[in-house]
Formats: structure tokens, C-alpha cells, sequence
């Protein structure tokens, strides 16, 4: 079975993650299909990128996300608009809503820099 997991990088005690597809008798860092994201929980607040596209793609062809991934998903809004595609609305529609959900999250981050 195809899961999308996290896959561990990063130093000791300073983990990051990225979200990758890959075969569910895989060991955590062990061969993988394809990343389709990462996961930084050390910044403040955590950064998330996902590759909706490519998420809903391998998603409709089976996949199914762990429980982590399913908790960043729900974080980010991917699987509440993976529902709606399911129900018959427009994929690039969807896309662009969460790209611009993400720009929206971002652009706070970034003001606040000097």
C-alpha cells in the first residue's frame, strides 16, 4: 500500500521533515516515490508546504496519509478541499484556493522581519 508519510532530515536534535509518497513496507527513511512537501516545526509558527496538486493526484489513485500527515493536512485545509474535489468541484479551483491560503499564511511571517 502507498502511504504519504514523513520522512525524518535534519540534524540531531533539530528535526525537520519532508512529506514524501512511498511504500507503506518502506523503513521511515528509506526509499521513497516522490516528496511532495516538508514540515519545519521549529520555526514559529511551523511551516508547512504541500504540493496540493501532486497530493490529490496520488490521493485519488489510493494513497492514504498517516495520521501526522492527516493532522497537517487538516492544519492546512488540504483534506477539507481534497473532500471537495471528491464531491465533483474543479481541481485547478481548488489548487489556486490553497495557494492562496498558503501566500496568506506566509505574508504575516515575512512583514514582521527586518
Amino acid at each position: 500500500m502507498v502511504r504519504i508519510r514523513l520522512r525524518r532530515v535534519g540534524l540531531k536534535a533539530q528535526p525537520s521533515y519532508r512529506i514524501v509518497i512511498q511504500d507503506s513496507e518502506r523503513a521511515r527513511d528509506g526509499r521513497f516515490l516522490e516528496i511532495v512537501g516538508f514540515y519545519n516545526p521549529r520555526t514559529e509558527p511551523a511551516t508547512i508546504n504541500i504540493d496540493e496538486a501532486r497530493v490529490f493526484a496520488w490521493m485519488q489513485n489510493g494513497a492514504k496519509p498517516t495520521d501526522s500527515v492527516s493532522s497537517l493536512f487538516r492544519t492546512t485545509g488540504t483534506a477539507d478541499r481534497f473532500a471537495r474535489l471528491r464531491k465533483g468541484e474543479s481541481a485547478e479551483a481548488l489548487i489556486a484556493e490553497g495557494k492562496a491560503a498558503a501566500e496568506k499564511v506566509a505574508a504575516p511571517a515575512q512583514t514582521n522581519k527586518k
